[in-house]
């Protein structure tokens, strides 16, 4: 006997009487993470998103913010890493490129370090070492000493995320939908000097509702130098801004988780708060500078001879 192929139509008109049998259909609800079950899952184009990134970045102009900080030295790649609980901190930030981080002790509150930027150099004192540290933003060579690869400028990157440059920057956005995750993500493309395409970001969007979720900054050969992500999204001063923010520096070996306390958003900042003096006393530190050898001691001079006068 010879059977012919069903056509496509036929065959789902069989399965019909199957599909509508209760007891042989399985029906699941979707929770993604930071979404309601079975929420529904918003739409976005391109340009929209774009334009929600200038918009967000436009809207600041300055802010001074208290926060709880959580610190933490080390890499997940290497099995190891060291958190430090209730860190007080202040962050204030004034456009174009001034930011400073003061952070305190937990319980007594002394100050932990002090570190500002102005755009392309850094100054951080740490008082419990009597060091003052000056050096550029960016990290050429990480140290073996966690705290030398801070830069003020890795936590302005993360906190205010910058605007798609048209003249310069190619998009290509993703729909990064499935039963564990919704997001459009933009990924920030360049063509470097040797005609090839690199990917410079990653820009994440929840498609719950649309806001910022998360920035991934790459170096070169496509590294991971910064992952920030974000969530818990609060008004202030009629400006939304993410209350939770993780930022990883994994090639640094250390991360921050902050928690905003209180914050003020455009309610101006003076440049005078951007100014760090070295404090007498301490020990100064330059980044990329070799130290000075101390001077060599003087040879006594020989026996049964005596010093000219």
């Amino acid at each position: 006997m010879h059977f012919r192929r069903l056509p496509a139509a036929l065959l789902l008109l069989c399965l019909i009487p199957l599909v509508s049998t209760s007891c042989l259909v399985r029906r699941r609800s979707i929770a993604r993470k930071g979404g309601q079950i079975n929420q529904a899952l918003l739409v976005a184009d391109r340009q929209t998103l774009v334009d929600a990134l200038a918009r967000q970045y436009e809207a600041i102009r300055d802010f001074n913010a208290e926060v709880n900080m959580v610190p933490a030295l080390g890499t997940t790649e290497k099995n190891k890493v060291t958190e430090y609980k209730d860190v007080r901190a202040y962050i204030l930030f004034r456009k174009p490129a001034f930011i400073r981080l003061i952070g305190l002790y937990p319980v007594v509150r002394n100050k932990a370090f002090d570190m500002v930027s102005s755009g392309t150099e850094f100054k951080l004192y740490v008082p419990a070492r009597n060091r003052f540290i000056v050096g550029k933003n960016e990290v050429d060579q990480p140290s073996l000493n966690k705290l030398e690869n801070l830069r003020p400028q890795h936590f302005q990157d993360a906190l205010l995320v910058r605007p798609i440059d048209p003249s310069a920057d190619k998009l290509v956005m993703e729909n990064f939908t499935d039963e564990d995750n919704a997001f459009y993500i933009l990924h920030v493309i360049h063509e470097n000097g040797n005609q090839q395409l690199q990917l410079l970001r990653t820009i994440w969007f929840s498609r719950t509702d649309l806001k910022l979720a998360r920035q991934m900054i790459f170096d070169p050969a496509g590294n991971i130098l910064t992952d920030a992500r974000y969530s818990d999204w609060k008004v202030y001063d009629n400006v939304p801004f993410p209350k939770h923010i993780e930022i990883n520096r994994p090639r640094d070996e250390y991360a921050v988780v902050i928690d905003i306390v209180k914050m003020d958003i455009n309610k101006g900042v003076g440049p005078e708060k951007f100014v760090l003096d070295q404090p007498e006393g301490t020990m100064l530190q330059l980044l990329g500078q070799p130290t000075p050898n101390p001077p060599a001691p003087q040879a006594p001079p020989a026996k049964g001879k005596t010093k000219k006068k």
